[in-house]
C-alpha cells in the first residue's frame, strides 16, 4: 500500500487483471463488517450468560415441530435396479425410505446422458438442445451449502429442459484448485507426521495430494448424487486428468505464440508463508476502524496495525527536513524518493533536491506527481517502488530504482547493518526503536485501514516483484466487453453487468504463475548452454525462455532459435504451476476433448448456459470468455445466470471457524450437536478455533439440525432466490418444506385411494358438462400453475416457480379440491366419480411433473404409483407440462369469493373457539344477487370448506346468530346459539382483548417517541405499523364478537 496511505491503498498489486476498489467500495465493506462485529459481540455476550452450573437454568426452546422416526427402505434391491414399489406407500413420508435406490437406476438407465432417446447426439433435435457444464468444485474435502445452492439451481434448470424435450448435457467435474489443495494436503502431513513438503520432496508430495484427491474426489461425487444432480457421469472430468492437461498446455503455447503471453518481472499478492504468489480472490480484506493487534503465521507476539507513523527525513545540505508517514514503517528501508504534488507551495523548492536515507548510503531525490494528495497527511509520501503498487506506477514514470528489502519468506534482505536478517515485522519494532533514538520519529496516529491477508495461510499479503509469466487482457477484454454491449451475451440478473463493464474497463494483465507444486507446471523451458563459449543466459531475459508442448519441442525450438547444436542446449523447466482459474477458464471446451475436434466439441460447444455465483464473475466466467472467443472464435455460451451468495441466518458469512459451515448432508440425513462438534476435531482449524466454532454451533444448532432430506433442501435453497444479493439461511425454513413434503405425500397417498381397480389414466381432460364446477376450477388453477412455472424457468425466476408450485399443492390441492371431493366420493353419481378421477388424476400427474426439476426423489416416488396409462418409464424423462387451454378466469374469481367468505366464517369459528368437528349453520343474506348466485352455485363446496353443516339462502335467519361481513352487498348469519358458552366465551376474548390494548399502547409509545423517524430501522417501522393495523383490526373484531355473545 502507498506509505503516505492514499485512498485506494488497500488495492493488490497487478496480477488478477481486476480493477482496485475504489474509496466507497471500500467504506461499504468497513460498514458491513462492523455490523457483523455488532452481532457477533451479542451471539458472544448472550452465549457468555448461560448459565452457569449449579445455576437454575431457562426452559429449552420449544421445537418447532417434531419428526417421528421415519421408515427406511429395506428391500433387497442390487444398485441400479429399479426400486420395489410393490408394497404400500409408509404411513408419513420419510426422505431416507424417498431417496433410496433411485439415483443409481436413473444413472443406469441413462436418462441423463445426451444419447438417451436418441439414434445420435449430433443430429437435428426440433425441440433444441440445452449444455452446461458444471462450476467445479474444488478437491479440497466435502462440498458446503454454497455448493448445494448452485447444484440445486442447475439441476433444475437442467432436468427442465431435459422434460421439454431437448438434448440435454449437463458435464460434472472437480477442480484441483492448486493453492487451496496444496495448503490443506500440508496442514495435514505437518499435523500427522511432523513433516513438510520439502521433508517430502515435490514427487512424494504430489503423491500424497493425489492420494487425497481420490479420497476426496470419490466423497465429492458422492455428494453431489445424494443432491440428485442428474449429470452425465459418463463425461465426468478432474482438471489435472491427461486430456484436461493437455487442453492447458496447448493453450498456453498458443496463447505464446499469438503474443498474448509473456514473461515480465512486476509487483504480485506475495504469501511469505505459502512463498507463492496468489490471486486477488484469495486475498482477504480485513477491515480495521483504528489500532488493532493481529495474530501472524510464524510470530510469538501479536503485530499492530492500524496506526499511521510520522517520522522525518532530513534534506540533504540543508536544515530542512520533510515529514512522511507510513503505515508499513519496515517498507522505509527499501525507498528510493520522496513524492509531492507539483503544486504544492510548501514543497515546490524541494523539488529536484534530495534526502539523506539514515540507515543506508542513499539518497533519495524529491520528486513531483500527480497522483500525491496535497490535503492527505503532510502532503508528502514516501516511495517505496518495489513494494507497493502506486509507489510502482511512480517508480516508473520517475525512473527510480526498484529495491527488493524481503526474501521470498519475508526476511531483511540487503546491506541494512543490524535489520538485514530480520523476520519483516521484527524489523518493524527495531526500526521504530532506532529512529527515536535518532531523534526522526515524530507521531503516531490512530488510523483506519484495509489489511490484505491470505485466505489460506492467514499471513499478511506482500507485495514483491517477481518474474511471472502474463496473460494480456486489454483486447481479449475488448472483445468480451462488446459481446454484452451487443447483447451476444447476456448476464442475468441485469444489474451484473455493471460489475462486468467496471472490471472491463480497469482490466490489468493478468498474472498466472504460482510458486507450487500441485497444479499444471508451466510450458517453458529455461536455455542454458554447456559450451562456454556461448552467450549466457540469465532467467529475467524472456528471450533465454521456450514455450513449447514438450520438452523435445522445446530443444528443437531453442536450436533454431540460437542457432546451436542441440547437445549444447541444456533445458530446465519453469518449477511454477498456473493458477487454478487458467485451466478452469478452458473448462467448456476442454471437457469437449479440446484441441482435438471431437464430435463432443462439435455436437455440445459452445454451450447453452454457465450459472455459477455471482463472486467469481470476474475470476472464473471473464476467463472463460476470454478464451472462448480466442482460441475457439465463439462465447463459450449464451447466458450467464448469476446467483446469490448463502450466507447463515444472521447474515454472516459461511466460516469454518464461525462454526456455520454446514455440509448439505448433514441437512439431508440430520445430525446432533455432538456430531457437528466432533466434525470440527477432524478439520485444520487449530484448537482455539475450534472452541469458537463449537460455540457458534451450540448458539445456531442447539438441538443439532434435522433431517430434512434433499427434495426439501433443494426446493428451500431455490425458493429463497430473488433479486437479492445474499441468501440467509434458516434451517427452520427448510425444515419448513420437509413438512411440505410430508403434506404432498399424504395428500397423493389419500387421493389413490379414490382410484381403484384397473382402470389406467391420461391427462387428456377436456372441459364438458361432466366436469363438476370445482373440477372446472383445479384444472384452471393447474393451468395458471403451469404457465407461471414455464414462465419462471424460462426467466430463471425461481422463487416464482417454488411459490406456484407450493401454492397448488399446498392451498389448492390439499385445502380445497381434495376436501371437496369428499362428498362427491361420498354420495356423487358413477358419472361425477369419473369426471372426479379424470381431473384428479391430472392434478397429481401434473403436479408432481411440475415439482419434479425441484424434487425429483418424492415426485419419482409418487409418480411411479400412479395408475399411469403412458409408458413413461421415469418422471426425469416425462414431458413437462405446457397444456394452459383450461384457464377459466371467471371460475377463479367466483371460487375466490367462495373461499373468501370460508375465510371469514373459519376466522369468526376460531373466535367462538369451535372445533372443526362441530358444524354450524349458515344463513346468506345478499343485497345484490351476483355474490348470491356465486355462494348458491357453490353452496356444498363452501358448507365443506367453511365446516357448515347447511348454508342456507333465500331464508331469514333464526336469532342468536354472528353476523359476517363478506363484502359491502354480502353478509354471512352464522348460528351459535346452543352451539357455545356465551358467558366462559365473552371472557375469554375480553381477556385477549386486554392483551391486544397492552400491545397497540406499546407500539404506539414507541411510535410517538421524538428519535423513533430518525433512529429505527425502516423495516422495523414496517414492521410496528403492519402489527399496530392487524391489532387494532383484531380488537375491532372481538369487541363485534363480544357484543353477538351478549344477545344470546
Amino acid at each position: 500500500m502507498p506509505e503516505q496511505e492514499q485512498p485506494n491503498s488497500a488495492d493488490s498489486p497487478a496480477g488478477d487483471g481486476g480493477p482496485p476498489k475504489t474509496a466507497k467500495q471500500l467504506e461499504k465493506e468497513a460498514k458491513k463488517a462492523e455490523k457483523l462485529a455488532k452481532l457477533q459481540a451479542k451471539l458472544d455476550k448472550k452465549a457468555s450468560a448461560a448459565p452457569a452450573a449449579g445455576e437454575k437454568k431457562q426452559k429449552p426452546e420449544k421445537r418447532a415441530k417434531e419428526v417421528k422416526e421415519s421408515a427406511v427402505y429395506t428391500a433387497s434391491t442390487a444398485p441400479g435396479e429399479k426400486k420395489d414399489i410393490s408394497g404400500a406407500l409408509p404411513d408419513a413420508y420419510s426422505p431416507r425410505y424417498v431417496e433410496a435406490q433411485w439415483y443409481s437406476w436413473w444413472e443406469k438407465q441413462g436418462f441423463f446422458t445426451p444419447e438417451y432417446g436418441r439414434d445420435s447426439i449430433d443430429a437435428p433435435n426440433p425441440n433444441g438442445k440445452f449444455i452446461m457444464v458444471i462450476p467445479p468444485p474444488n478437491v479440497t474435502g466435502s462440498l458446503h451449502l454454497g455448493h448445494a445452492l448452485t447444484n440445486a439451481i442447475e439441476d433444475a434448470i437442467t432436468r427442465y429442459h431435459r422434460m421439454k424435450g431437448r438434448t440435454t448435457l449437463w458435464v460434472p467435474g472437480c477442480d484441483h484448485a492448486g493453492i487451496a489443495t496444496q495448503v490443506v494436503v500440508e496442514k495435514l502431513i505437518w499435523r500427522e507426521e511432523g513433516l513438510s513438503r520439502h521433508d517430502l520432496g515435490r514427487e512424494k508430495f504430489i503423491e500424497r495430494i493425489w492420494d487425497w484427491r481420490r479420497e476426496k474426489g470419490g466423497r465429492i461425487y458422492d455428494q453431489l448424487k445424494a443432491l440428485g444432480s442428474s449429470y452425465d457421469w459418463t463425461r465426468v472430468n478432474f482438471t489435472m486428468d491427461p486430456k484436461l492437461c493437455r487442453a492447458v498446455t496447448e493453450a498456453f503455447v498458443r496463447l505464446h505464440e499469438q503474443g498474448d503471453i509473456y514473461r515480465s518481472s512486476r509487483l504480485v499478492n506475495w504469501s511469505c508463508s505459502l512463498r507463492s504468489a496468489i490471486s486477488d480472490i484469495e486475498v482477504d480484506k480485513v477491515e480495521l476502524a483504528g489500532r488493532t493487534f493481529l495474530s501472524i503465521p510464524g510470530y510469538d507476539e501479536k503485530v499492530e496495525f492500524g496506526v499511521l507513523i510520522k517520522f522525518a527525513y532530513k534534506v540533504e545540505g540543508s536544515d530542512e527536513e520533510i515529514i512522511v508517514a507510513t503505515t508499513r514503517i519496515e517498507t522505509m528501508l527499501g525507498d528510493t524518493a520522496v513524492a509531492v504534488h507539483p503544486q504544492d507551495e510548501r514543497y515546490k523548492h524541494l523539488i529536484g533536491k534530495h534526502v539523506v536515507h539514515p540507515f543506508c548510503d542513499r539518497r533519495l531525490p524529491i520528486v513531483s506527481d500527480e497522483f500525491v494528495d496535497m490535503s492527505f497527511g503532510t502532503g508528502a509520501v514516501k516511495i517505496t517502488p518495489a513494494h507497493d503498487p502506486n509507489d510502482y506506477e511512480v517508480g516508473k514514470r520517475c525512473n527510480l530504482p526498484f529495491i527488493t528489502i524481503f526474501n521470498d519468506d519475508g526476511f531483511i534482505i540487503g546491506d541494512y547493518g543490524e535489520f538485514t536478517g530480520l523476520k519483516r515485522f521484527d524489523c518493524r519494532k527495531r526500526l521504530l526503536e532506532k529512529l527515536k533514538q535518532l531523534g526522526l520519529y515524530r507521531e503516531t496516529l490512530n488510523n483506519a485501514m484495509v489489511v490484505p491477508i491470505c485466505s489460506r495461510s492467514k499471513d499478511v499479503v506482500e507485495p514483491l516483484i517477481k518474474p511471472q509469466w502474463y496473460v494480456s487482457c486489454a483486447d481479449m477484454a475488448a472483445a468480451a466487453t462488446e459481446s454484452v454491449r451487443s447483447g451476444e451475451l447476456k448476464i442475468l440478473p441485469e444489474h451484473h453487468t455493471k460489475t462486468w463493464y467496471h472490471w472491463m474497463d480497469g482490466i490489468r494483465d493478468w498474472c498466472v504463475s504460482r510458486q507450487l507444486w500441485w497444479g499444471h507446471r508451466i510450458p517453458a523451458y529455461h536455455v542454458s548452454f554447456n559450451d562456454a563459449s556461448i552467450k549466457a543466459s540469465t532467467p529475467d531475459d524472456e528471450q533465454y525462455w521456450i514455450v513449447a508442448r514438450s520438452e523435445e519441442e522445446a530443444l528443437s525450438k531453442a536450436a533454431t532459435r540460437f542457432g546451436v547444436d542441440a547437445s549444447k542446449i541444456v533445458l530446465q523447466q519453469d518449477e511454477d504451476v498456473l493458477d487454478t482459474w487458467f485451466s478452469s477458464g478452458l473448462f467448456p471446451f476442454s471437457v469437449f476433448g479440446w484441441p482435438d475436434n471431437t464430435v463432443d466439441l462439435q455436437t455440445f460447444y459452445p454451450t447453452s448456459l454457465l450459472e455459477t455465483g455471482h463472486d467469481i464473475l470476474f475470476f472464473w466466467v471473464a476467463r472463460m470468455v476470454f478464451f472462448g472467443q480466442k482460441l475457439m472464435g465463439k462465447l463459450p455460451f449464451k447466458e450467464v445466470y448469476l446467483h446469490p451468495m448463502v450466507r447463515d441466518a444472521h447474515g454472516r458469512k459461511m466460516s469454518k471457524s464461525l462454526g456455520n459451515v454446514i455440509d448439505p448432508m448433514d441437512v439431508i440425513h440430520g445430525i446432533s450437536l455432538e456430531g457437528l462438534h466432533k466434525q470440527l476435531i477432524g478439520s485444520n482449524l487449530d484448537p482455539r478455533e475450534i472452541e469458537k466454532a463449537k460455540l457458534g454451533q451450540k448458539q445456531d444448532y442447539p438441538q443439532g439440525i434435522p433431517e430434512c432430506g434433499s427434495d426439501a433442501l433443494r426446493f428451500a435453497l431455490c425458493a429463497y432466490i430473488t433479486q437479492a444479493r445474499d441468501i440467509n439461511l434458516d434451517i427452520n425454513r427448510v425444515q419448513g418444506y420437509r413438512f411440505f413434503c410430508n403434506k404432498l405425500w399424504n395428500a397423493t397417498k389419500f387421493a389413490l385411494l379414490y382410484f381403484t381397480g384397473d382402470e389406467l389414466y391420461n391427462t387428456q381432460v377436456t372441459i364438458s358438462n361432466e366436469l363438476n364446477q370445482m373440477d372446472a376450477w383445479i384444472l384452471s388453477r393447474l393451468a395458471a400453475t403451469i404457465e407461471a412455472c414455464n414462465a419462471g424457468f424460462e426467466s430463471y425466476d425461481f422463487a416464482a416457480v417454488t411459490s406456484a408450485c407450493y401454492a397448488f399443492w399446498l392451498y389448492d390441492v390439499c385445502d380445497v379440491y381434495l376436501e371437496c371431493l369428499k362428498p362427491i366420493f361420498q354420495s356423487g353419481n358413477d358419472e361425477q366419480q369419473a369426471a372426479a378421477r379424470r381431473t384428479l388424476y391430472v392434478c397429481l400427474d401434473y403436479g408432481l411433473r411440475l415439482l419434479s426439476p425441484f424434487m425429483p426423489f418424492i415426485t419419482e416416488e409418487l409418480f411411479q404409483r400412479l395408475p399411469r396409462a403412458d409408458s413413461t418409464p421415469s418422471i426425469c424423462v416425462a414431458s413437462y407440462p405446457t397444456n394452459t387451454s383450461w384457464r377459466n378466469p371467471q371460475v377463479e374469481s367466483d371460487v375466490e369469493f367462495v373461499q373468501k367468505a370460508a375465510r371469514v366464517i373459519r376466522s369468526a369459528r376460531s373466535d367462538y373457539n369451535l372445533p372443526n368437528k362441530t358444524k354450524t349453520e349458515a344463513y346468506v343474506v345478499c343485497t345484490d344477487p351476483a355474490p348470491n348466485a356465486i355462494l348458491k352455485r357453490y353452496a356444498s363446496d363452501l358448507a365443506t370448506i367453511a365446516y357448515c353443516s347447511t348454508v342456507a339462502f333465500d331464508t331469514a335467519p333464526p336469532a342468536g346468530c354472528a353476523i359476517l361481513t363478506i363484502s359491502g352487498q354480502c353478509e354471512v348469519h352464522l348460528l351459535l346459539k346452543g352451539l357455545i358458552e356465551a358467558d366462559k366465551e365473552i371472557a375469554k376474548l375480553q381477556k385477549k382483548r386486554e392483551q391486544l390494548e397492552q400491545t397497540v399502547s406499546k407500539l404506539s409509545q414507541a411510535i410517538q417517541a421524538s428519535d423513533y423517524a430518525t433512529k429505527v430501522p425502516a423495516e422495523v417501522k414496517a414492521a410496528n405499523d403492519t402489527k399496530l393495523t392487524e391489532s387494532r383490526t383484531e380488537m375491532e373484531r372481538i369487541a363485534a364478537a363480544i357484543e353477538t355473545l351478549k344477545l344470546m
